[in-house]
Protein backbone atom coordinates (compact mmCIF):
# COMPACT_ATOMS: atom_id res chain seq x y z
CA UNK A 1 0.00 0.00 0.00
CA UNK A 2 1.40 3.48 -1.01
CA UNK A 3 2.06 6.16 1.39
CA UNK A 4 -0.16 9.35 1.12
CA UNK A 5 0.89 11.68 -1.23
CA UNK A 6 3.36 8.74 -3.26
CA UNK A 7 2.88 8.17 -6.97
CA UNK A 8 4.03 4.65 -8.47
CA UNK A 9 5.07 4.82 -12.37
CA UNK A 10 6.97 2.54 -14.91
CA UNK A 11 9.97 4.18 -14.08
CA UNK A 12 9.99 4.55 -9.97
CA UNK A 13 8.22 6.17 -6.84
CA UNK A 14 7.65 9.63 -6.62
CA UNK A 15 5.98 12.40 -4.00
CA UNK A 16 3.52 15.13 -4.78
CA UNK A 17 6.78 17.29 -4.70
CA UNK A 18 8.49 15.60 -7.40
CA UNK A 19 6.30 15.65 -9.62
CA UNK A 20 5.63 19.27 -9.98
CA UNK A 21 8.62 19.50 -12.32
CA UNK A 22 6.09 18.30 -14.84
CA UNK A 23 4.31 21.89 -14.69
CA UNK A 24 7.38 23.63 -14.62
CA UNK A 25 9.02 22.26 -17.85
CA UNK A 26 5.90 22.82 -19.38
CA UNK A 27 6.31 26.49 -18.43
CA UNK A 28 9.62 26.32 -19.18
CA UNK A 29 9.43 24.67 -22.77
CA UNK A 30 5.65 24.06 -23.55
CA UNK A 31 6.46 20.32 -23.28
CA UNK A 32 3.12 18.44 -22.47
CA UNK A 33 2.91 15.74 -25.33
CA UNK A 34 6.33 13.72 -23.62
CA UNK A 35 7.47 11.09 -21.42
CA UNK A 36 9.38 11.17 -18.67
CA UNK A 37 12.02 9.08 -16.92
CA UNK A 38 12.44 10.80 -14.20
CA UNK A 39 15.72 10.17 -11.39
CA UNK A 40 16.98 6.88 -12.77
CA UNK A 41 19.53 5.07 -11.22
CA UNK A 42 22.56 4.65 -13.16
CA UNK A 43 22.16 0.29 -13.63
CA UNK A 44 18.87 1.60 -15.61
CA UNK A 45 20.42 4.24 -17.44
CA UNK A 46 23.03 2.14 -18.75
CA UNK A 47 20.46 -0.18 -20.25
CA UNK A 48 18.32 2.31 -21.59
CA UNK A 49 21.26 4.07 -22.92
CA UNK A 50 22.55 0.89 -24.98
CA UNK A 51 18.88 0.19 -26.12
CA UNK A 52 17.43 3.98 -27.35
CA UNK A 53 20.34 6.34 -27.35
CA UNK A 54 21.03 6.53 -31.08
CA UNK A 55 22.13 9.63 -33.53
CA UNK A 56 24.98 9.88 -35.78
CA UNK A 57 28.22 8.24 -34.46
CA UNK A 58 30.33 8.51 -38.02
CA UNK A 59 31.06 11.04 -40.64
CA UNK A 60 27.93 11.03 -43.38
CA UNK A 61 25.95 7.94 -40.83
CA UNK A 62 22.16 8.30 -40.27
CA UNK A 63 20.88 9.42 -37.47
CA UNK A 64 20.22 6.15 -35.87
CA UNK A 65 23.37 4.74 -35.50
CA UNK A 66 23.78 2.84 -31.54
CA UNK A 67 25.64 5.34 -29.81
CA UNK A 68 25.90 3.78 -26.19
CA UNK A 69 28.04 0.44 -25.48
CA UNK A 70 29.24 -1.91 -22.76
CA UNK A 71 32.10 -3.45 -22.50
CA UNK A 72 33.37 -7.27 -21.32
CA UNK A 73 32.50 -6.24 -18.13
CA UNK A 74 28.65 -5.28 -18.19
CA UNK A 75 27.60 -3.00 -16.34
CA UNK A 76 30.58 -3.72 -13.28
CA UNK A 77 31.85 -1.57 -16.12
CA UNK A 78 31.70 1.78 -17.78
CA UNK A 79 29.21 2.35 -20.75
CA UNK A 80 30.95 3.69 -23.57
CA UNK A 81 29.10 6.82 -25.85
CA UNK A 82 30.11 8.03 -29.31
CA UNK A 83 29.59 11.51 -29.69
CA UNK A 84 28.69 12.86 -33.54
CA UNK A 85 31.93 12.92 -35.06
CA UNK A 86 31.61 16.90 -35.76
CA UNK A 87 31.10 17.07 -31.88
CA UNK A 88 33.82 15.87 -30.50
CA UNK A 89 34.69 18.71 -27.89
CA UNK A 90 32.93 21.91 -27.22
CA UNK A 91 31.29 23.82 -29.86
CA UNK A 92 32.65 27.00 -29.01
CA UNK A 93 31.41 28.70 -32.32
CA UNK A 94 27.65 28.00 -31.25
CA UNK A 95 27.71 29.07 -27.88
CA UNK A 96 25.87 32.16 -26.66
CA UNK A 97 23.81 33.47 -23.96
CA UNK A 98 20.79 35.25 -24.60
CA UNK A 99 21.37 39.77 -25.07
CA UNK A 100 19.03 40.66 -22.56
CA UNK A 101 19.03 44.60 -22.45
CA UNK A 102 19.40 44.90 -18.18
CA UNK A 103 22.49 42.16 -18.64
CA UNK A 104 23.78 43.29 -22.18
CA UNK A 105 26.62 46.04 -20.91
CA UNK A 106 27.30 43.49 -17.80
CA UNK A 107 28.15 40.43 -19.66
CA UNK A 108 32.30 39.82 -21.24
CA UNK A 109 30.79 39.26 -25.07
CA UNK A 110 33.62 37.29 -26.96
CA UNK A 111 33.81 34.82 -30.33
CA UNK A 112 33.13 32.22 -27.86
CA UNK A 113 30.08 33.23 -25.73
CA UNK A 114 28.40 35.49 -28.24
CA UNK A 115 25.02 37.70 -28.19
CA UNK A 116 21.77 36.25 -28.90
CA UNK A 117 18.79 38.01 -29.68
CA UNK A 118 15.97 37.73 -27.08
CA UNK A 119 12.72 37.42 -29.40
CA UNK A 120 14.82 34.90 -31.15
CA UNK A 121 15.55 32.61 -27.96
CA UNK A 122 12.15 32.87 -27.13
CA UNK A 123 10.74 31.62 -30.58
CA UNK A 124 13.60 29.45 -30.54
CA UNK A 125 12.27 27.71 -27.03
CA UNK A 126 8.72 27.08 -27.98
CA UNK A 127 9.83 25.50 -31.68
CA UNK A 128 12.07 22.97 -29.23
CA UNK A 129 9.25 22.65 -27.33
CA UNK A 130 6.68 22.04 -29.97
CA UNK A 131 9.27 19.30 -32.05
CA UNK A 132 9.44 17.23 -28.84
CA UNK A 133 5.80 17.45 -28.33
CA UNK A 134 5.29 16.43 -32.25
CA UNK A 135 7.74 13.36 -31.62
CA UNK A 136 6.26 12.32 -28.54
CA UNK A 137 9.91 12.33 -27.17
CA UNK A 138 10.90 10.27 -23.84
CA UNK A 139 13.27 12.90 -21.70
CA UNK A 140 15.46 12.14 -18.78
CA UNK A 141 15.15 13.94 -16.07
CA UNK A 142 17.90 14.56 -13.17
CA UNK A 143 17.81 16.34 -10.31
CA UNK A 144 21.17 17.73 -9.29
CA UNK A 145 23.11 20.56 -8.06
CA UNK A 146 25.89 22.44 -8.82
CA UNK A 147 28.28 23.00 -5.72
CA UNK A 148 28.96 21.20 -2.89
CA UNK A 149 28.44 23.54 -0.27
CA UNK A 150 24.63 24.41 0.65
CA UNK A 151 25.84 28.38 1.29
CA UNK A 152 25.77 28.76 -2.62
CA UNK A 153 24.71 25.44 -3.98
CA UNK A 154 22.96 25.39 -7.29
CA UNK A 155 19.54 23.47 -7.86
CA UNK A 156 20.12 21.98 -11.14
CA UNK A 157 17.60 19.73 -13.65
CA UNK A 158 19.10 18.18 -16.09
CA UNK A 159 16.55 17.50 -18.82
CA UNK A 160 17.49 15.86 -22.30
CA UNK A 161 16.92 12.90 -24.70
CA UNK A 162 20.30 10.40 -24.10
CA UNK A 163 20.53 8.46 -21.30
CA UNK A 164 24.43 8.57 -21.31
CA UNK A 165 24.00 11.83 -21.26
CA UNK A 166 21.80 11.28 -17.57
CA UNK A 167 24.42 9.05 -16.62
CA UNK A 168 26.80 11.16 -17.06
CA UNK A 169 25.44 14.29 -15.33
CA UNK A 170 24.86 11.79 -12.87
CA UNK A 171 28.26 11.24 -12.06
CA UNK A 172 29.39 14.94 -12.43
CA UNK A 173 26.80 16.96 -10.22
CA UNK A 174 25.61 16.96 -7.26
CA UNK A 175 22.84 14.80 -4.93
CA UNK A 176 20.68 15.77 -2.08
CA UNK A 177 22.62 18.74 -0.96
CA UNK A 178 20.69 19.55 2.28
CA UNK A 179 20.01 23.15 3.39
CA UNK A 180 19.73 25.05 0.16
CA UNK A 181 17.01 27.51 0.67
CA UNK A 182 15.37 28.78 -1.41
CA UNK A 183 15.87 25.38 -4.49
CA UNK A 184 12.20 26.40 -6.77
CA UNK A 185 13.37 30.10 -6.97
CA UNK A 186 17.75 29.12 -7.24
CA UNK A 187 17.01 26.19 -9.99
CA UNK A 188 18.28 26.18 -13.71
CA UNK A 189 17.36 23.79 -15.76
CA UNK A 190 19.28 22.45 -19.44
CA UNK A 191 17.48 21.23 -22.01
CA UNK A 192 19.46 18.85 -24.14
CA UNK A 193 17.69 17.97 -27.94
CA UNK A 194 19.82 16.71 -29.86
CA UNK A 195 17.21 15.90 -32.76
CA UNK A 196 15.96 19.10 -33.19
CA UNK A 197 18.07 20.90 -35.61
CA UNK A 198 17.97 24.90 -36.59
CA UNK A 199 17.56 26.59 -39.39
CA UNK A 200 20.35 29.39 -39.32
CA UNK A 201 18.00 32.03 -41.35
CA UNK A 202 14.79 30.98 -39.15
CA UNK A 203 16.39 30.65 -35.50
CA UNK A 204 18.75 33.15 -35.68
CA UNK A 205 21.95 30.51 -34.82
CA UNK A 206 25.40 30.07 -36.55
CA UNK A 207 24.66 26.46 -37.74
CA UNK A 208 22.04 23.84 -36.63
CA UNK A 209 23.09 23.91 -33.26
CA UNK A 210 23.72 25.86 -30.37
CA UNK A 211 24.45 26.00 -27.07
CA UNK A 212 22.11 29.13 -25.68
CA UNK A 213 22.50 30.32 -21.78
CA UNK A 214 19.49 32.90 -20.59
CA UNK A 215 20.28 34.42 -17.31
CA UNK A 216 17.22 35.70 -16.94
CA UNK A 217 15.30 32.95 -17.24
CA UNK A 218 17.60 30.45 -15.44
CA UNK A 219 17.77 28.09 -18.39
CA UNK A 220 20.40 26.50 -20.83
CA UNK A 221 18.98 25.21 -24.33
CA UNK A 222 20.99 22.28 -26.04
CA UNK A 223 19.96 21.33 -29.90
CA UNK A 224 21.49 19.80 -32.65
CA UNK A 225 24.88 18.12 -33.11
CA UNK A 226 25.97 19.23 -30.17
CA UNK A 227 26.28 16.28 -27.88
CA UNK A 228 29.27 15.99 -26.28
CA UNK A 229 29.18 15.11 -22.98
CA UNK A 230 31.42 18.23 -21.76
CA UNK A 231 28.54 20.41 -23.04
CA UNK A 232 25.92 19.30 -19.79
CA UNK A 233 28.98 20.24 -17.37
CA UNK A 234 30.27 23.89 -19.29
CA UNK A 235 27.13 24.99 -19.08
CA UNK A 236 26.73 24.81 -15.57
CA UNK A 237 29.97 26.03 -15.21
CA UNK A 238 29.44 29.12 -16.85
CA UNK A 239 26.25 29.39 -14.87
CA UNK A 240 28.06 29.20 -11.82
CA UNK A 241 30.93 31.64 -12.91
CA UNK A 242 27.67 34.11 -12.96
CA UNK A 243 26.61 33.76 -9.87
CA UNK A 244 29.31 32.91 -7.79
CA UNK A 245 31.24 36.83 -8.00
CA UNK A 246 27.58 38.04 -7.28
CA UNK A 247 27.56 36.62 -4.03
CA UNK A 248 31.26 37.89 -3.07
CA UNK A 249 32.68 34.13 -3.86
CA UNK A 250 35.55 33.19 -6.22
CA UNK A 251 34.45 30.81 -9.16
CA UNK A 252 37.54 28.87 -10.67
CA UNK A 253 38.32 26.44 -13.57
CA UNK A 254 41.05 24.43 -11.16
CA UNK A 255 41.35 21.46 -9.66
CA UNK A 256 42.14 21.24 -5.97
CA UNK A 257 43.56 18.75 -3.06
CA UNK A 258 44.43 19.00 0.84
CA UNK A 259 47.38 17.16 1.89
CA UNK A 260 47.92 15.39 5.16
CA UNK A 261 48.54 18.49 7.37
CA UNK A 262 45.33 20.21 6.01
CA UNK A 263 46.97 22.45 3.19
CA UNK A 264 44.93 23.19 0.66
CA UNK A 265 45.71 23.64 -2.63
CA UNK A 266 44.38 24.95 -6.00
CA UNK A 267 45.31 24.13 -9.70
CA UNK A 268 43.99 26.76 -12.11
CA UNK A 269 44.40 25.55 -15.68
CA UNK A 270 42.93 24.88 -19.42
CA UNK A 271 41.99 21.93 -20.46
CA UNK A 272 44.66 19.77 -21.07
CA UNK A 273 47.18 21.28 -18.75
CA UNK A 274 47.02 18.74 -16.44
CA UNK A 275 44.23 19.64 -13.62
CA UNK A 276 42.51 15.99 -13.90
CA UNK A 277 45.67 14.59 -13.78
CA UNK A 278 47.93 16.39 -11.49
CA UNK A 279 45.04 16.38 -8.82
CA UNK A 280 44.47 13.04 -8.54
CA UNK A 281 47.13 12.07 -6.27
CA UNK A 282 47.44 9.21 -3.71
CA UNK A 283 48.90 11.10 -1.01
CA UNK A 284 46.51 14.05 -0.72
CA UNK A 285 42.98 14.05 -0.81
CA UNK A 286 40.83 15.10 -3.61
CA UNK A 287 38.57 18.26 -4.02
CA UNK A 288 37.96 18.23 -7.12
CA UNK A 289 39.13 18.01 -10.66
CA UNK A 290 38.00 21.74 -12.36
CA UNK A 291 35.82 23.34 -11.34
CA UNK A 292 35.75 24.82 -7.90
CA UNK A 293 34.51 28.17 -5.11
CA UNK A 294 36.80 29.55 -2.82
CA UNK A 295 34.47 31.02 -0.22
CA UNK A 296 34.71 32.87 3.44
CA UNK A 297 34.67 29.13 4.61
CA UNK A 298 37.36 27.67 2.31
CA UNK A 299 37.21 25.26 -1.02
CA UNK A 300 34.61 23.32 -2.01
CA UNK A 301 33.78 21.32 -5.39
CA UNK A 302 31.28 22.18 -7.74
CA UNK A 303 31.15 18.64 -8.83
CA UNK A 304 30.58 15.33 -7.59
CA UNK A 305 32.77 13.61 -10.57
CA UNK A 306 36.29 13.78 -12.61
CA UNK A 307 36.39 13.74 -16.40
CA UNK A 308 39.80 12.97 -17.48
CA UNK A 309 40.96 13.10 -21.05
CA UNK A 310 42.09 9.56 -22.29
CA UNK A 311 44.67 9.92 -24.72
CA UNK A 312 47.95 8.23 -24.38
CA UNK A 313 46.53 7.97 -20.64
CA UNK A 314 50.44 6.09 -18.36
CA UNK A 315 48.26 4.03 -16.45
CA UNK A 316 51.76 3.64 -13.74
CA UNK A 317 51.69 7.30 -13.37
CA UNK A 318 47.99 7.82 -13.28
CA UNK A 319 46.77 4.88 -11.05
CA UNK A 320 43.41 6.34 -9.84
CA UNK A 321 42.12 7.20 -13.45
CA UNK A 322 43.40 3.32 -14.60
CA UNK A 323 41.26 1.53 -11.72
CA UNK A 324 38.46 3.48 -12.24
CA UNK A 325 38.19 2.05 -16.54
CA UNK A 326 36.97 -0.68 -14.91
CA UNK A 327 34.61 0.89 -12.06
CA UNK A 328 30.34 0.18 -13.03
CA UNK A 329 28.78 3.91 -13.31
CA UNK A 330 31.96 5.48 -15.38
CA UNK A 331 31.44 6.45 -18.72
CA UNK A 332 34.29 6.25 -21.59
CA UNK A 333 33.83 8.89 -24.32
CA UNK A 334 35.18 8.23 -28.13
CA UNK A 335 37.55 5.80 -27.74
CA UNK A 336 37.67 3.77 -30.18
CA UNK A 337 36.70 -0.20 -30.29
CA UNK A 338 39.80 -2.67 -31.07
CA UNK A 339 40.43 -3.80 -34.26
CA UNK A 340 38.01 -6.77 -35.50
CA UNK A 341 36.74 -6.98 -31.61
CA UNK A 342 33.32 -5.73 -30.63
CA UNK A 343 33.10 -3.35 -27.30
CA UNK A 344 30.98 -5.79 -25.65
CA UNK A 345 33.86 -8.51 -25.80
CA UNK A 346 36.47 -6.30 -24.78
CA UNK A 347 37.84 -5.55 -21.51
CA UNK A 348 38.11 -1.55 -20.82
CA UNK A 349 41.81 -2.16 -19.83
CA UNK A 350 42.54 -4.05 -23.43
CA UNK A 351 40.92 -0.21 -24.64
CA UNK A 352 44.02 1.22 -26.97
CA UNK A 353 44.06 4.66 -25.15
CA UNK A 354 46.22 6.04 -27.75
CA UNK A 355 44.18 5.62 -30.37
CA UNK A 356 43.16 8.98 -31.35
CA UNK A 357 41.29 8.17 -34.88
CA UNK A 358 38.24 9.58 -33.67
CA UNK A 359 39.45 12.25 -31.94
CA UNK A 360 42.61 13.25 -29.54
CA UNK A 361 40.37 14.83 -26.91
CA UNK A 362 38.78 10.88 -25.71
CA UNK A 363 37.26 11.15 -22.70
CA UNK A 364 36.67 9.48 -18.98
CA UNK A 365 33.81 10.72 -16.33
CA UNK A 366 33.81 8.77 -13.27
CA UNK A 367 32.47 9.53 -10.12
CA UNK A 368 34.66 11.56 -7.52
CA UNK A 369 34.13 8.29 -4.83
CA UNK A 370 36.34 6.33 -7.62
CA UNK A 371 39.13 8.40 -6.16
CA UNK A 372 40.35 6.75 -2.92
CA UNK A 373 41.24 9.85 -1.38
CA UNK A 374 37.87 12.15 -1.47
CA UNK A 375 38.45 15.27 1.10
CA UNK A 376 35.48 15.05 3.35
CA UNK A 377 32.27 16.98 1.72
CA UNK A 378 34.49 17.92 -1.61
CA UNK A 379 35.66 20.46 0.46
CA UNK A 380 38.69 22.15 2.01
CA UNK A 381 40.64 24.90 4.04
CA UNK A 382 41.42 28.26 2.70
CA UNK A 383 44.66 27.58 -0.29
CA UNK A 384 48.19 27.39 0.91
CA UNK A 385 49.55 27.11 -2.54
CA UNK A 386 48.35 28.14 -5.88
CA UNK A 387 49.26 26.42 -9.19
CA UNK A 388 48.76 28.31 -12.63
CA UNK A 389 49.31 25.45 -15.44
CA UNK A 390 50.33 25.69 -18.68
CA UNK A 391 51.48 23.75 -21.67
CA UNK A 392 54.10 25.83 -23.46
CA UNK A 393 54.05 24.70 -27.29
CA UNK A 394 57.16 26.72 -27.52
CA UNK A 395 59.22 25.07 -25.12
CA UNK A 396 60.66 28.10 -24.06
CA UNK A 397 59.26 28.49 -20.49
CA UNK A 398 60.50 27.16 -17.62
CA UNK A 399 59.08 23.97 -15.78
CA UNK A 400 58.71 25.91 -12.69
CA UNK A 401 58.73 29.56 -11.70
CA UNK A 402 58.12 31.52 -8.47
CA UNK A 403 55.75 33.95 -8.73
CA UNK A 404 54.93 37.27 -6.65
CA UNK A 405 51.68 39.03 -6.27
CA UNK A 406 52.33 41.67 -9.30
CA UNK A 407 53.35 38.61 -11.39
CA UNK A 408 50.22 36.03 -10.21
CA UNK A 409 47.71 38.74 -11.48
CA UNK A 410 49.55 39.27 -14.60
CA UNK A 411 49.57 35.44 -15.53
CA UNK A 412 46.34 34.67 -14.50
CA UNK A 413 44.90 37.50 -16.60
CA UNK A 414 47.06 36.53 -19.73
CA UNK A 415 45.99 32.41 -18.95
CA UNK A 416 48.62 31.50 -21.43
CA UNK A 417 48.75 27.91 -22.89
CA UNK A 418 48.50 26.12 -25.77
CA UNK A 419 44.98 24.76 -26.94
CA UNK A 420 45.92 21.34 -27.07
CA UNK A 421 44.47 19.32 -30.20
CA UNK A 422 40.85 17.86 -29.31
CA UNK A 423 39.64 20.16 -26.13
CA UNK A 424 37.50 22.16 -29.04
CA UNK A 425 36.16 21.77 -32.38
CA UNK A 426 38.26 22.51 -35.14
CA UNK A 427 41.67 22.36 -33.18
CA UNK A 428 43.59 19.87 -34.67
CA UNK A 429 47.36 20.61 -33.53
CA UNK A 430 48.74 22.87 -30.38
CA UNK A 431 48.66 26.50 -31.16
CA UNK A 432 49.51 29.21 -28.80
CA UNK A 433 46.19 30.71 -26.75
CA UNK A 434 45.86 33.33 -24.29
CA UNK A 435 42.67 32.70 -21.91
CA UNK A 436 41.84 34.89 -19.37
CA UNK A 437 40.96 33.49 -15.65
CA UNK A 438 42.01 30.13 -17.04
CA UNK A 439 39.04 29.57 -18.60
CA UNK A 440 37.76 32.58 -20.54
CA UNK A 441 34.94 30.65 -22.96
CA UNK A 442 33.72 30.23 -19.52
CA UNK A 443 33.69 33.41 -17.68
CA UNK A 444 30.31 35.71 -18.53
CA UNK A 445 31.52 38.42 -15.80
CA UNK A 446 34.72 41.24 -17.53
CA UNK A 447 38.16 39.16 -16.37
CA UNK A 448 38.98 41.99 -13.47
CA UNK A 449 35.83 40.60 -11.15
CA UNK A 450 38.01 37.55 -11.14
CA UNK A 451 41.26 38.89 -10.68
CA UNK A 452 40.42 41.51 -7.73
CA UNK A 453 38.61 38.41 -6.00
CA UNK A 454 41.98 35.89 -6.27
CA UNK A 455 44.05 38.57 -5.61
CA UNK A 456 41.86 39.60 -2.46
CA UNK A 457 42.05 36.25 -1.21
CA UNK A 458 45.07 35.45 -1.71
CA UNK A 459 46.59 38.32 0.25
CA UNK A 460 44.00 38.03 3.09
CA UNK A 461 45.89 33.86 3.58
CA UNK A 462 48.71 34.32 2.82
CA UNK A 463 48.95 31.90 0.02
CA UNK A 464 51.94 31.28 -2.62
CA UNK A 465 51.97 30.53 -6.22
CA UNK A 466 54.07 29.03 -8.96
CA UNK A 467 53.62 28.94 -12.61
CA UNK A 468 53.92 25.16 -14.01
CA UNK A 469 54.35 24.08 -17.50
CA UNK A 470 53.04 21.28 -17.83
CA UNK A 471 54.16 21.53 -22.08
CA UNK A 472 57.69 20.97 -23.74
CA UNK A 473 61.33 21.46 -23.18
CA UNK A 474 64.37 20.82 -25.44
CA UNK A 475 62.29 22.31 -28.35
CA UNK A 476 58.88 23.33 -30.07
CA UNK A 477 56.30 20.74 -30.21
CA UNK A 478 57.58 18.24 -32.93
CA UNK A 479 60.97 18.76 -32.23
CA UNK A 480 60.97 18.76 -28.29
CA UNK A 481 59.62 16.42 -25.94
CA UNK A 482 56.62 16.77 -23.84
CA UNK A 483 58.00 17.31 -19.69
CA UNK A 484 57.94 13.92 -18.20
CA UNK A 485 54.51 13.44 -16.08
CA UNK A 486 57.70 12.47 -13.19
CA UNK A 487 59.46 15.76 -13.31
CA UNK A 488 56.19 17.20 -13.17
CA UNK A 489 54.88 15.81 -10.45
CA UNK A 490 58.63 16.34 -8.64
CA UNK A 491 58.32 19.94 -9.27
CA UNK A 492 54.50 20.01 -7.73
CA UNK A 493 55.42 18.23 -4.61
CA UNK A 494 58.32 20.28 -3.86
CA UNK A 495 55.96 23.39 -4.18
CA UNK A 496 53.08 21.82 -1.97
CA UNK A 497 55.86 21.35 0.59
CA UNK A 498 57.04 25.03 0.29
CA UNK A 499 60.22 24.05 -0.77
CA UNK A 500 60.41 26.27 -3.69
CA UNK A 501 59.68 29.38 -1.67
CA UNK A 502 61.46 28.19 1.83
CA UNK A 503 64.44 30.84 2.97
CA UNK A 504 67.79 30.36 1.38
CA UNK A 505 66.27 28.92 -1.96
CA UNK A 506 68.30 30.30 -4.82
CA UNK A 507 66.96 31.44 -7.92
CA UNK A 508 67.89 32.85 -11.27
CA UNK A 509 66.23 35.75 -13.18
CA UNK A 510 65.22 34.66 -16.43
CA UNK A 511 66.32 37.33 -18.79
CA UNK A 512 63.34 37.62 -21.42
CA UNK A 513 60.46 36.72 -19.18
CA UNK A 514 61.76 38.18 -15.64
CA UNK A 515 60.34 34.87 -14.11
CA UNK A 516 62.34 33.37 -10.93
CA UNK A 517 63.86 30.11 -11.93
CA UNK A 518 65.05 27.59 -8.83
CA UNK A 519 68.38 26.70 -9.49
CA UNK A 520 67.36 23.10 -7.70
CA UNK A 521 64.53 20.86 -6.95
CA UNK A 522 64.24 17.47 -5.16
CA UNK A 523 63.95 14.40 -7.42
CA UNK A 524 64.80 16.54 -10.79
CA UNK A 525 67.68 17.03 -12.85
CA UNK A 526 68.55 20.81 -11.82
CA UNK A 527 69.90 21.39 -15.66
CA UNK A 528 66.16 21.23 -17.46
CA UNK A 529 65.12 24.30 -14.73
CA UNK A 530 66.57 26.42 -16.99
CA UNK A 531 64.77 25.59 -20.65
CA UNK A 532 67.74 27.34 -22.77
CA UNK A 533 70.12 24.50 -21.75
CA UNK A 534 67.33 22.18 -22.95
CA UNK A 535 67.65 23.02 -27.03
CA UNK A 536 71.16 22.39 -28.90
CA UNK A 537 70.37 25.29 -30.74
CA UNK A 538 71.02 28.02 -28.18
CA UNK A 539 70.10 31.31 -31.37
CA UNK A 540 67.00 29.28 -31.81
CA UNK A 541 66.00 29.08 -28.47
CA UNK A 542 66.16 33.04 -27.81
CA UNK A 543 64.42 33.36 -31.31
CA UNK A 544 61.47 31.17 -30.32
CA UNK A 545 61.63 32.72 -26.07
CA UNK A 546 61.62 36.96 -27.84
CA UNK A 547 58.81 35.66 -30.22
CA UNK A 548 56.34 34.77 -26.87
CA UNK A 549 57.27 37.43 -25.09
CA UNK A 550 56.00 39.88 -27.94
CA UNK A 551 53.53 38.01 -27.99
CA UNK A 552 52.85 38.40 -24.69
CA UNK A 553 53.52 42.22 -24.62
CA UNK A 554 50.82 42.52 -28.00
CA UNK A 555 48.12 40.67 -26.20
CA UNK A 556 48.37 42.46 -22.96
CA UNK A 557 48.15 45.89 -24.93
CA UNK A 558 45.51 44.36 -27.71
CA UNK A 559 43.00 43.21 -24.72
CA UNK A 560 43.31 46.36 -22.34
CA UNK A 561 44.42 45.22 -19.24
CA UNK A 562 46.30 47.53 -18.46
CA UNK A 563 43.51 48.98 -17.68
CA UNK A 564 41.96 47.04 -15.74
CA UNK A 565 44.75 47.83 -12.74
CA UNK A 566 47.12 44.97 -14.42
CA UNK A 567 50.90 45.87 -14.46
CA UNK A 568 52.69 43.88 -17.47
CA UNK A 569 55.90 42.08 -15.98
CA UNK A 570 57.62 41.27 -19.17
Amino acid sequence: MLQRGLLRTPFGLFDDETMGYQEDLKSLFGLHAVTYKYGLDKDTLFDDAIANDRGRVTPDGPDDQQKAFSTKLGKDGPLVFYTDPSCTGRPVKDTFAVAHPELEERIWWKNDFQKFDPAKFEALVARVGEHLNQNNAVLHVQDLYCGSDPEYAVPYRWVGEYASHAMFVHNMFPKGIDGVADEDGKRWTLLNAPSFHADPERDGTLSARGAIMDIKNQICLVFGRADYCGVNKKAMFTVMNWLLPEQGHMSMHCSANVGPRGDAAILFGLSGTGKTTLSADPDRELVGDDETAWTDSGISNLEDGCYAKLVDLNKEAEPVIAAALSMAGTVIENVPCLPGKPMQDTDPQDLDLSDDSITENTRFSYPLSCNPNVAEGARGSHPETIVLLTADAFGVLPPVSILDPKEVMYHFIMGFTAKLAGTEVGVTEPKAAFSSCFGAPFMPHQPSVYARKLAEKMDKHHARCILLNTGWGGGAYGVGKRISIKDTRALLNAALRGDLHQKGAEYDLHPVFNLKMPRSCPEVDSSILNPRNSWADKEAYDTAADKLRDLFRTTFESKGFAALGIEPVM
